[in-house]
């Protein structure tokens, strides 16, 4: 029996290879393709399947980080450039989504649940909250800045043990007891350090990393994200039976609320007359790392707290996708009217 030589293992080898890579970007391509059904799927999951996935909690906050540190690789040196060459845009973007946003959900929250209810809790730490790494591809698919969406996500991961502490303590004071110093070490765990090391991943491969690990990491980072969103549902479950009642003003209330950051986000660039601009910053202020939200929601708030950031999670997505086509026939209606006073002025 002859032994195959090591050219033909190497052929082989390398044929399985090119096999899983070209899954895993197939996979990745068709998760992004179908989120907007996914994320609620594993959020229907969780709920049903509670008693089963409570024991593995724990494992929610470690899923995250690789998460974080997934993003983090696609960013280097010339992403975090784009910082200084546009502090302004930036600026602008953290103030709407970090300071407008949250006096927004606490006023109204307020004024319809009154200053007592643990919803307004979790309406106000949806805006503190980080912006979403999910932002990057409608970024892209709508026509924004993707270097510059980069830079605001990692600097906004790199801000959150400062936005979302100060943020709790200045709105809320004695109303709601936070562990500051346990939320930020938490953040520093899961959020800050995954970013610092895949940016000096990055870096130190001379961005090789990213291509190399693409087919691998990121397919897994997806399975990661749906385990966030599961595990939390199945801590929420059993208290579902006491949200009947509130679901007709809390849906709707959260509705607007993410409806209004993505247009205080558009509204807010207008000075700036361009559409690159506030179709990233439009992106950036409506989109937030929710699985972030439902971390910090689960651990130091009570579970009831948490439903605004969950139910954000089947309101965000189906209204980033509105927002694209909203864009589009925007820009579109104006570059017709652009193009119909040339005509006129040429004639």
């Amino acid at each position: 029996m002859r032994l195959p030589d090591a050219g033909v293992l190497y052929l082989r080898d390398r044929k399985k290879v090119i096999v899983t890579r070209e899954f895993g970007l197939a996979f990745n391509r068709r998760f992004e393709q179908w989120m907007f059904l996914i994320i609620p799927g594993a959020l229907f999951l969780g709920f049903i399947f509670s008693d089963q996935l409570l024991p593995f909690a724990g494992l929610a906050p470690w899923l995250f980080a690789y998460v974080t540190l997934v993003m983090a690789i696609g960013c280097g040196p010339e992403q975090l450039l784009v910082v200084l060459r546009r502090p302004w845009a930036i600026l602008l973007s953290l103030l709407l989504a970090h300071v407008v946003s949250p006096l927004a959900a606490y006023g109204a929250g307020t004024l319809l649940l009154g200053s007592d209810s643990p919803y307004v809790a979790g309406l106000v730490l949806f805006t503190l909250i980080p912006l979403g790494v999910s932002t990057v591809l409608w970024v892209a698919l709508s026509g924004g800045s993707v270097p510059l969406v980069l830079a605001m996500v990692v600097l906004d991961s790199l801000l959150s043990p400062i936005v979302v502490p100060a943020g709790i303590r200045l709105l809320f004071s004695q109303g709601v007891s936070v562990d500051t110093g346990s939320v930020i070490s938490d953040l520093l765990l899961i959020v800050v350090l995954p970013t610092v090391a895949g940016v000096l991943l990055h870096i130190a491969s001379r961005g090789r990393i990213q291509p190399a690990v693409k087919p691998y990491a990121v397919p897994l980072s997806k399975l990661c994200f749906i385990g966030v969103v599961s595990l939390n549902a199945a801590v929420i479950a059993p208290h579902a039976a006491l949200l009947k009642a509130d679901m007709i003003r809390i849906v709707p209330l959260v509705i607007l609320l993410v409806g209004f950051c993505y247009a205080i986000g558009f509204i807010g660039t207008i000075p700036m007359r361009s559409r690159q601009l506030q179709t990233t910053v439009s992106y950036a202020t409506g989109m937030r790392n929710i699985s972030l939200g439902t971390v910090l929601a689960m651990g130091y708030f009570s579970p009831l707290a948490a439903v605004p950031v969950v139910l954000s999670i089947l309101i965000q997505q189906p209204l980033a996708t509105l927002h694209h086509y909203v864009l589009r026939k925007i820009y579109n209606d104006r570059s017709g009217a652009a193009e119909r006073r040339e005509g006129t002025i040429q004639s």
